[in-house]
């Protein structure tokens, strides 16, 4: 998912400037403006960011294209379902596409993306951060241009973190968090709504332990091996079980996603929470606000994602968007000329102050006008270099919705059960003998 969900709000922004620009477009004139070529970016919900950054590439080009943006639905589900009809249909108009990394290897395999040149591949990349880059990926090759990243962090409470004298600048684990949270009868901020965030969970408890969900998942359906019934995926469902059977999510888990993970943490039971970085821009708005106390902002503090075993560095959940161009535009060399424009780390840095959605390149993270907004930047950067993607198969979107189903309610979880229960279940529906 990546914390890609656009609210209503966002989506009237980004509309509002894709129109406005479409509309200058329109009123620029009958004569050189029509040989000017158009570039098509089909762009997820944000704040408008995507839109500037189409105005500020078009300028840049001095006439060589034009960039029109248009909005995706406001879902990760509902982006892949029209990106993956239209490019079926040899649609011409995908010039360019913000993807989310689970997306691309079921866009990419049937070669619906159009190569990535190796001098474009070579300059956008040149720093990129370890995890956003293997998000890009597919069968060892760049089929898109890391763009912006995303990962979670632990948020913790400053005032339960000193009662239960944990130190916080060394690596914390799921067992102490879940301690602390028995021991001063607090709630963890989690994702437990039957929704792309359980996968995203799931797949940091396994990828922690040094193990991935899938054994082989380039291969194809009929042959892909799952790993969850190990003891990584054990100790995985273990830890949600956990969670979920002493109740220390609260009695709305089962309807908790990013946001209302967010709010609990903000009350006064609040202990820990696993989230993306939004939720400290959100935080401060909501107490310049009133909603929350003042005084809550000073207690939030932020660490590396929770280890499973203390000696294994975690492997935090990876999001953000990648851009990738139709194997059917018929602007492909400017296309990649527009991406290399839209992924600079300056325009990165930009995007990331003004939209909140952390950079892909390492270089973005360097300017000082971050400390202010995001002074928990240098740990985002930390955990992108870590960070795992979810698993990299043409077949991720079945494999996800099993997941889901058997992964939740929480409370339900059994670390002898689930797990095989899980496997079998992704077999037989990758086999056809099975419905989700």
């Amino acid at each position: 998912m990546g914390q890609s969900q656009g609210s209503p709000r966002r989506g009237r922004t980004v509309r509002a400037a894709g129109t406005a620009l479409a509309a200058a477009i329109l009123l620029s004139g009958c004569s050189d403006s029509e040989d000017v070529p158009v570039l098509t970016w089909y762009i997820n919900p944000d704040d408008g960011g995507q839109a500037t950054l189409a105005q500020l590439c078009t300028d840049e080009a001095e006439g060589a294209y034009t960039i029109e943006t248009s909005l995706l639905p406001a879902d990760a589900p509902s982006q892949r379902e029209q990106l993956a009809r239209r490019l079926a249909a040899n649609d011409s108009s995908l010039d360019i596409m913000s993807l989310d990394p689970p997306f691309i290897p079921e866009l990419a395999e049937p070669g619906f993306l159009a190569p990535v040149p190796e001098d474009v591949a070579e300059r956008t990349t040149e720093d990129t951060l370890e995890g956003a880059l293997a998000g890009a990926m597919w069968n060892d090759e760049l089929v898109t241009v890391p763009f912006w990243a995303n990962t979670q962090l632990l948020w913790y409470r400053e005032s339960v973190v000193e009662e239960a004298g944990l130190d916080m600048e060394e690596p914390v684990t799921w067992d102490q968090v879940i301690e602390t949270a028995l021991e001063q009868d607090k709630l963890l901020g989690v994702q437990g709504i039957r929704a792309e965030s359980m996968t995203v969970w799931l797949n940091a408890l396994v990828e922690s332990q040094g193990e991935s969900i899938l054994a082989n998942p380039e291969a194809p359906a009929a042959d892909l091996q799952t790993n969850l019934d190990t003891e990584p995926g054990s100790r995985a469902a273990e830890i949600i079980g956990m969670i979920g059977s002493e109740g220390l999510a609260g009695p709305g888990v089962a309807s908790m996603d990013e946001n209302q993970s967010m709010l609990l943490f903000q009350r006064d039971q609040g202990s820990f929470m696993v989230n993306w970085p939004f939720v400290w821009a959100a935080t401060n708005a909501a107490a310049e606000e009133g909603a929350v106390e003042a005084e809550l902002v000073d207690d939030i503090g932020w660490a590396q994602y929770p280890r499973v075993d203390e000696d294994t560095a975690s492997a935090p959940p990876l999001g953000g968007i990648n851009l990738a161009v139709g194997a059917d535009s018929e602007n492909q060399e400017l296309a990649f000329e527009a991406i290399e424009c839209i992924v600079a780390p300056e325009n990165q840095t930009e995007y990331f102050i003004t939209n909140g959605n952390p950079p892909s390149s390492e270089a973005a993270y360097e300017d000082p006008a971050l400390e202010d907004d995001f002074p928990m930047a240098d740990a985002i950067r930390e955990a992108l270099e870590n960070a795992a993607p979810r698993p990299q198969t043409p077949f991720y979107n079945e494999i996800s919705t099993a997941i889901q189903q058997e992964f939740t309610p929480i409370s339900g979880v059994n670390a002898e059960q689930t797990p095989t229960q899980t496997d079998a279940f992704i077999v037989e529906v990758l086999r056809g003998e099975r419905l989700l």
